[in-house]
């Protein structure tokens, strides 16, 4: 299986431990990773990991949290990279309503700049023939959910999309598939105090979501409060498994099928 959602080049994991990280998903059956990167500070890192590891692919973008951070022409850091075979998709980009804005931002100007950095996104995406990976947040409400959808509706013919993580309901699930876009779930779906995850990993169709770490964070039950890693994409499958009464080899079978496509590996 896949774990399409990690960030080895976080500065919580050593590149010392890379292999090691990578030899215990093996040993777990996860025999696959998408590492993502969130900025200018560990763009190359991602791509360096991937280059050297036959089992991992990245992805190159700006997260939302960064873009008061990243240059104003953020494309040509990205650009001589896209090309490379081993880049599988867009991302981590996408709306982050719910930090607040940093010092000498408005609230009003963060997040127009994000907005403009994912759909230049995107356009990138449509220039280069990949796929997209979204994040968003909020601290009440759907704003950033709304708007990236609305973002993402302007792109939807040429481009999918990934809302990663998903905390949400069904409900927002369905208008997220009604666009032709997908979902991933993290171990949140391991957690007690999750119902509306559980409720959307239960309903979502076959085809429709992946398997995700977003390690080194949300380990699953019974890691949650530690520190993540791929290997861990495994607890998750298996109560995901558990959730749709079907065997943990089908899951397999369904989510590869979904990665294969939407990274074109």
């Amino acid at each position: 299986m896949t774990d399409s959602h990690c960030h080895l080049g976080s500065h919580r994991f050593t590149k010392e431990e890379i292999p090691d990280l990578i030899a215990r998903a093996h040993e777990r059956g996860v025999t696959r990773l998408i590492t993502l990167a969130t900025g200018e500070d560990d763009l190359i890192e991602n791509l360096e990991i991937a280059q050297h590891s036959p089992s991992v692919h990245a992805c190159l973008g700006i997260h939302p949290c960064d873009v008061h951070e990243c240059r104003d022409d953020f494309e040509s850091l990205l650009t001589p990279h896209l090309s490379d075979p081993k880049v599988a998709a867009i991302g981590e980009t996408g709306l982050d309503y719910f930090h607040p804005a940093p010092e000498g931002w408005t609230d009003e100007d963060y997040h127009a700049r994000q907005r403009d950095f994912l759909r230049r996104h995107f356009l990138l995406a449509r220039e280069y023939g990949l796929n997209i990976v979204l994040h968003t947040r909020d601290r009440s409400g759907t704003g950033s959910f709304d708007d990236c959808l609305k973002i993402y509706d302007e792109f939807k013919d040429e481009v999918q999309a990934v809302f990663h993580c998903f905390p949400g309901p069904y409900s927002l699930a369905k208008r997220v598939f009604e666009l032709g876009g997908l979902i991933s779930f993290t171990g949140i779906t391991t957690f007690k105090n999750a119902p509306l995850v559980v409720e959307t990993a239960t309903q979502s169709p076959p085809g429709s979501f992946m398997l995700e770490t977003d390690s080194p964070y949300l380990a699953p039950v019974p890691h949650r409060g530690k520190r993540c890693e791929p290997a861990y994409t495994r607890e998750t499958a298996e109560k995901i498994a558990e959730l749709r009464d079907i065997s943990l080899e089908q899951l397999r079978t369904e989510t590869e099928a979904t990665v294969c496509s939407f990274f074109r590996i």
